[in-house]
């Protein structure tokens, strides 16, 4: 990944909800992407791995149309299998490095840090593109999430230069107050995906990074 690419790593990680299927599913990522996302997780904890292909691939296609890129949660070989453009990982789910020279050059790898800088400081050591913190509110996906600092984005833009994600509990509400902290990226499911209008949504998300750049 160049600084160019990694620099661009800036607004809505649009990270799609459990448990809809997939017509819905589908539907609903086009939908905020016409509002604008360009960065679009695949996280599925409830179907198995067989049916997750599928849903991918299609993910995939559809972000190409749209010119975003897919991240794949927590899966590497699921990420590799459908030529995806990265995989994000959790605490638990594999060793970094060994993710980074899996997914090989030109492909996004991201890493969970939870409120811990220095597990930040290592996942950067280790190749990450950019690292998520959070929650950065209560969360109604993890509602029993540490709560992460806001000024731990500060610290990651300005010490470790890479762009920081902030995850849990992130709505349209709070959203610049985050963005004013330093977080490069904001990765929304429920604020999101059960808005009523959901291109509208990402447009209004999107819009306060481009005031913020203004």
């Amino acid at each position: 990944m160049t600084a160019s690419e990694t620099k661009a790593l800036r607004g809505l990680y649009a990270i799609t909800p459990d448990g809809i299927d997939k017509p819905l599913l589908l539907a609903r990522v086009e939908a905020a992407l016409r509002g604008g996302v360009k960065l679009v997780q695949y996280r599925d904890k409830k179907r198995k791995a067989t049916q997750q292909a599928g849903i991918a691939l299609d993910l995939r296609a559809l972000c190409r149309r749209f010119d975003a890129r897919l991240i794949v949660n927590d899966d590497v070989a699921l990420a590799r299998a459908v030529d995806a453009d990265g995989v994000h990982l959790g605490g638990g789910d594999g060793d970094l490095a060994a993710a980074r020279q899996a997914l090989g050059p030109g492909k996004l790898l991201g890493a969970s840090c939870y409120a811990d800088f220095d597990l930040a400081c290592t996942a950067v050591g280790a190749g990450v593109d950019y690292v998520a913190f959070g929650a950065a509110y209560p969360s109604p996906t993890k509602p029993l999430a540490v709560r992460s600092p806001l000024s731990l984005f500060g610290r990651c833009r300005d010490e470790l230069g890479v762009p920081a994600c902030a995850i849990g509990g992130v709505t349209l509400d709070n959203a610049a107050n985050l963005i004013a902290a330093g977080t490069s990226l904001l990765a929304v499911i429920t604020d999101l995906f059960e808005a009523p209008d959901i291109t509208l949504r990402a447009l209004a998300f999107q819009q306060l990074f481009e005031g913020e750049r203004a």
